[in-house]
């Protein structure tokens, strides 16, 4: 008996319906990242797992799908280390590359490697998808795509500030409310600093990243699991029940706080001219400073940004911030940059719940030909080539058959208009034009036919 066909957990396939919506989604990102001047590439699927291992912290590291080498890949491994189950030394042995984690890492590797070829600041924008060996949930997938945009080379807020028009208009264009939600781990880094443990400001930014997954009391149990007093955790408390403060409040309480760390000044100052700046613009959507904002990642250092639907319930749909050293880890010192990443797969979730999707989005083949016969199939192709090359999406029904089998595959395929190019219609070259959503039916020469589409 033959197996039945299925796909991994956390994979999906795409109906052509699907695709039409996707692509309305990654078309309105691409036009936007354009719009703003970002140049389009492409990296590997796969790269070298010494790219990737490190950059993502230790629970990112975990996430990482490796790829076992061609061929004999248990060659290199001793029986004593087979027995011994030494992961991480069998792992250096039987895989060299895995499946990128993001395109961020990817995107600082293709900086070093093509340095002499590009100018900075370099702008850049790749839309291609990942893979994280995630547990599978609503809204988490293993493999799925995300739309970046990065400016790399340049120190200036100016690219804050246009990130966060960029995520305004996306989500404007796509008519989802979002609230965009900054801080900057410098300012994180600051209340580390000022609790007692500047050397855990990792363990502490992971920690606070869970919040709204696992809510206050869980991230402070794993705050005491990371070795953090009760102490500590009692002066991270008001940080944690700032949500609904404005932002000159939490800028104050930050700034009573913080005190002395130059560190955390340094943050509070960009968060501020960042906000400055943004009075300049009209922005329709919700800025706001949320100071549990961490984004788990290791190689931010400066602004992070995420964003969160108003009226659907979903975690972030789109994230990013500033990393100063990523590219030195591939020997590419003092480049500073920034970028923003959508979740196209977590926005069509979105756009689906609260039915956002226009009509327009899922247009394919406009004209249907009915197929009489093989005699009237060949004036039907001259006809057919003729409504294409006036660019009107167009399909000859590919055999003759029954009247209803063709009407049917009109319908499923949500084709607008059919044309009834019979015996008697070709003798009086005024062909049947039928409206498919009313039946109305129209006598016209391909001419006229044309000129009424084309309108």
């Amino acid at each position: 008996m033959a197996q039945k066909p299925s796909i991994p957990k956390g994979t999906r396939d795409f109906s052509p319906q699907e695709m039409a919506k996707r692509n309305y989604i990654f078309n309105t990102i691409e036009n936007v990242f354009k719009l703003f001047g970002f140049l389009q590439i492409e990296t590997p699927a796969m790269e070298n797992l010494s790219s990737l291992m490190g950059k993502y912290g230790e629970e990112g590291d975990k996430l990482l799908f490796k790829v076992l080498n061609s061929g004999d890949f248990l060659k290199k491994v001793s029986p004593e280390e087979l027995s011994a189950k030494e992961n991480n030394k069998i792992l250096n042995k039987i895989s060299e590359k895995g499946l990128r984690y993001d395109l961020t890492v990817p995107f600082a590797r293709y900086v070093v490697q093509h340095r002499n070829d590009i100018q900075f600041p370099f702008k850049r924008y790749q839309i291609q998808p990942v893979w994280r060996a995630d547990r599978p949930q609503k809204g988490r997938y293993r493999e799925f795509f995300q739309c970046d945009a990065d400016v790399i080379g340049s120190n200036s807020l100016m690219n804050e500030v246009e990130i966060i028009q960029m995520l305004d208009k996306v989500f404007t264009k796509l008519d989802i409310k979002v609230v965009i939600k900054i801080n900057n781990r410098k300012i994180l880094a600051g209340i580390a600093e000022s609790i007692g443990y500047p050397e855990k400001i990792i363990d502490i930014t992971i920690a606070m990243d869970k919040i709204d997954k696992i809510g206050p009391d869980a991230v402070y149990d794993e705050l005491r699991t990371k070795g953090i007093d009760n102490d500590a955790i009692q002066m991270l408390e008001p940080f944690m029940n700032l949500q609904g403060n404005s932002t000159n409040q939490k800028m104050n309480c930050l700034t009573e706080f913080i005190g002395d760390s130059a560190i955390g000044n340094r943050g509070m100052l960009e968060i501020e001219e960042v906000f400055n700046r943004l009075k300049s613009f009209d922005i329709n959507n919700e800025v706001e400073l949320d100071l549990t904002l961490a984004r788990g990642l290791n190689y931010y250092t400066g602004a992070i940004f995420e964003v969160v639907a108003k009226d659907a319930k979903m975690g972030s749909i789109s994230g990013g911030g500033r990393y100063d050293d990523l590219t030195g880890v591939f020997g590419l010192n003092d480049v500073s940059g920034v970028g923003i990443s959508f979740g196209a797969d977590r926005i069509y979730d979105v756009l689906t719940e609260l039915d956002k999707f226009p009509n327009t989005s899922m247009k394919g083949t406009e004209v249907l030909i009915i197929n009489f016969g093989k005699e009237e199939e060949k004036e039907a192709l001259n006809i057919l080539t003729k409504l294409r090359d006036a660019g009107i999406p167009s399909e000859l029904f590919p055999e003759s058959g029954k009247m209803k089998k063709q009407m049917k595959y009109a319908n499923h395929n949500n084709i607008q208009y059919v044309i009834l190019a019979g015996a008697n219609e070709l003798e009086s070259g005024k062909l049947g034009l039928k409206v498919m959503e009313t039946g109305e039916q129209m006598d016209l020469s391909v001419e006229e036919i044309i000129r009424k589409l084309s309108k």
